[in-house]
């Protein structure tokens, strides 16, 4: 695919052939449910052709009572810990599964800015979490991340490489130290 062929960065279509290609090998089908990132890993992951037999959803739960509607985000877990948290990307990672029949779900929620931050949650932070069908929920992993602030879409593109690369299988939540 030449740059004229697509709107987005080059990397993150490379990592979404990645992604499709891995899951295609595996027989694994994906879901996402995205917040901060507004559909862009499930743009991503649509420029790639015959991305069907692998991509089956993506949930663009925005607001929070997109996550409580769409997802069954429980307004409590939100009222609780805040929409970007572990419990929230953990909450929505299962709702997605819960609404597909895809074998595994990544989530990411998160505060992009430039406004929306506060000294506990800084602009930058995203949480993802990694559920598989058939796993125990208490088994799904979430991780926060702080990305460096380069700016809303810097923070935007970081954020859908890592779910991106957490779609891999055997990937990890976080990487090695």
């Amino acid at each position: 695919m030449t740059e004229m062929e697509t709107l987005l960065p080059a990397e993150l279509v490379a990592k979404a052939r990645e992604v499709i290609d891995a899951n295609r090998k595996a027989g694994r089908r994906i879901v996402i449910a995205e917040s901060c990132t507004g559909g862009l890993v499930g743009a991503a992951l649509t420029e790639i052709p015959g991305s069907s037999d692998v991509f089956e959803a993506s949930f663009v739960t925005y607001a929070d009572e997109a996550k409580m509607g769409i997802l069954g985000v429980h307004d409590g877990i939100i009222e609780t810990f805040g929409a970007v948290s572990p419990a929230v990307a953990w909450a929505m990672a299962l709702g997605a599964l819960k609404h597909c029949e895809a074998d595994i779900a990544v989530s990411i929620t998160g505060i992009a800015g430039p406004g929306g931050g506060s000294e506990l949650k800084p602009v930058g932070t995203v949480v993802f979490a990694r559920a598989e069908r058939g796993v125990d929920p208490d088994e799904v992993d979430a991780d926060q991340k702080l990305f460096s602030n380069r700016g809303r879409a810097g923070i935007r593109l970081q954020a859908a490489l890592w779910a991106l690369e957490l779609l891999l299988p055997e990937a990890p939540l976080s990487p090695a130290p």
